[in-house]
């Protein structure tokens, strides 16, 4: 092959194929940060040592995927994390479908939905709301100037409000953003993500 792809990363690799090293000293309230990983998660996730070479990078990163995906919002977690699993799909990014995927079992305590929203979300049996937020997000993946507001007025249908369809775009874009800088890099998912919530 003329560009095999590296394998999966053990804990102490680098975690893109560029060489850019971790910022040192790490800021403080970045190695707090990290230190809070290792504490809730036993790692410090591959997109965090990423961006970790420009502590304004990794500050800008997190603060917009944690108002995006943590901060109050007419979606919960878990259909956060669908959204992110479908548009990742899409986007065929390893990366976001082994974390996001990992996410999905763990919020859902559901292993296959996580499989099913990998491979073919229309397989999983979804509420009308939640199916109707994955189709536009996957429509805004694959054919974004092609949402009309039929499309908008589909999500309002089955009850999604104006604020919520913004979060659901928002989300679906954050993912596209993530996805296609994972894919550009070669970033790998941390090891554990593949064996947790199973």
């Amino acid at each position: 092959m003329d560009n095999p792809q590296s394998p999966v990363l053990a804990d102490d690799a680098p975690p893109t194929a560029l060489d850019l090293p971790m910022a040192e000293p790490l800021p403080e309230d970045i190695a707090a940060y990290f230190a809070k990983c290792e504490e809730k998660l036993g790692m410090i996730p591959n997109v965090l040592r990423a961006y970790a070479f420009d502590p304004e990078k990794l500050r800008a990163f997190s603060g917009m995927y944690n108002d995006l995906m943590l901060a109050p919002s007419g979606l919960s977690k878990l259909e956060r994390e669908m959204i992110a699993v479908v548009v990742s799909s899409n986007n065929h990014c390893f990366y976001c479908l082994t974390a996001h995927g990992q996410a999905v079992r763990a919020l859902s305590g559901d292993p296959v939905l996580g499989e099913m929203l990998v491979m073919n979300w229309r397989a999983a049996d979804l509420e009308p709301k939640q199916a109707a937020m994955l189709e536009f997000a996957q429509k805004m993946t694959s054919a974004s100037s092609k949402i009309i507001e039929k499309d908008r007025e589909a999500l309002r249908k089955v009850g999604w409000t104006d604020r919520d369809i913004w979060d659901i775009a928002a989300v679906a874009s954050f993912f596209n953003m993530t996805n296609r800088m994972a894919s550009a890099v070669d970033m790998r998912p941390n090891p554990e993500y593949h064996a947790m919530n199973r």
